[in-house]
């Protein structure tokens, strides 16, 4: 396991981190699980029978002494977690349709998590983002303050570490969301013991060209301070000025940023998208991601062709998000 994991490893164990496998009969997300359980690095929280659950680890030789196993049929406060969803969606589910929907283990499992039973939830292995992400936008919703949740990827090669936002889910974000962005990934970043230097990326460095594409980012960067005075962080930079010290001093010599930001924050999800899979393909960065943010608890989505590693991975990810303020 890389740095990266080790240290995160590191932070969870101990901290009794509860985090929820709604898919748990899958092989991958069991043995994952099962090896969480007994490093004991956090407690692992599977939704579903009993009794296939625990067959199916028996089946392929894993522990899972140190999880709970909740099913949805049998849950001793299911009648509570019903007027409780029902009163978060605010009229649009009625009673009855609410002790249907809580039978999906995702919409169950996020409302565990909403209920302070857990802490996050790990899910996707088998279903697609939509069913993984709008539980917990209908139930946990986003933070005070934030709009928007979006995703960043985590680049990785040997010793360097770089956050890129967002390459996941917003579109065509305006100038507060790309603000949301800069600030909830500077808190990512952290939780990385990187310390967060952010450059708001566009095709212009400080002026360079005028559109209406650089004024969003510029006012973003506005925005940004706002919200956080504190944080390390300038724009808009072309990649190269707030990448390479020599064009930094040439393009933004009075800038804070000088060609050493680890945090850069796209003007866009087509150039974040395309940006992340160039370092990925291109420079051998690996990309563990995406990781949601700005959520009131942290819930995250596996692709569906992760292997055990990429639960584990994604577990430690989101046990460190909940213990992230």
């Amino acid at each position: 396991m890389s740095d990266l994991f080790t240290g995160l490893k590191e932070k969870v164990t101990g901290q009794n981190v509860k985090i929820v496998f709604p898919e748990a009969l899958d092989e991958r997300i069991l043995k994952a699980a099962g090896r969480l359980a007994e490093d004991k690095v956090l407690i692992p929280v599977l939704i579903g029978d009993i009794e296939e659950i625990q067959a199916k680890a028996d089946n392929l030789g894993v522990s899972l002494e140190n999880a709970e196993i909740y099913d949805p049929k049998k849950y001793a406060q299911f009648d509570a977690l019903v007027a409780s969803f029902v009163e978060r969606r605010k009229g649009k589910v009625t009673e009855e349709d609410a002790r249907k929907i809580l039978l999906d283990e995702n919409y169950f499992g996020t409302m565990l998590v909403y209920a302070n039973e857990a802490n996050g939830l790990v899910s996707g292995a088998i279903h697609s983002t939509a069913d993984t992400v709008r539980p917990a936008l209908q139930i946990i919703k986003t933070k005070q303050g934030v709009k928007k949740t979006s995703g960043v990827f985590i680049m990785v090669r040997e010793e360097e570490k770089y956050v890129f936002a967002d390459c996941a889910i917003n579109i065509t974000p305006d100038s507060q969301d790309l603000a949301e962005i800069a600030v909830e990934s500077a808190k990512t970043a952290r939780m990385f013991d990187i310390d967060p230097r952010v450059a708001m990326l566009s095709f212009s460095t400080k002026g360079s060209a005028k559109s209406p594409e650089t004024e969003k980012v510029e006012g973003a960067l506005a925005e940004a301070k706002l919200r956080d005075p504190l944080l390390v962080i300038d724009g808009e930079f072309q990649f190269d000025a707030a990448f390479v010290p020599s064009v930094a001093k040439q393009k933004a010599p009075d800038s804070p940023i000088q060609g050493d930001a680890n945090v850069f924050v796209f003007p866009s999800l087509e150039a974040g998208n395309i940006g992340y899979k160039i370092a990925q393909r291109l420079g051998n960065f690996e990309a563990v991601g995406p990781i949601l943010q700005g959520l009131n608890a942290p819930v995250n989505d596996l692709s569906r062709g992760c292997n055990e590693e990429d639960v584990y991975k994604l577990a430690l990810i989101t046990a460190g998000q909940s213990l992230t303020k």
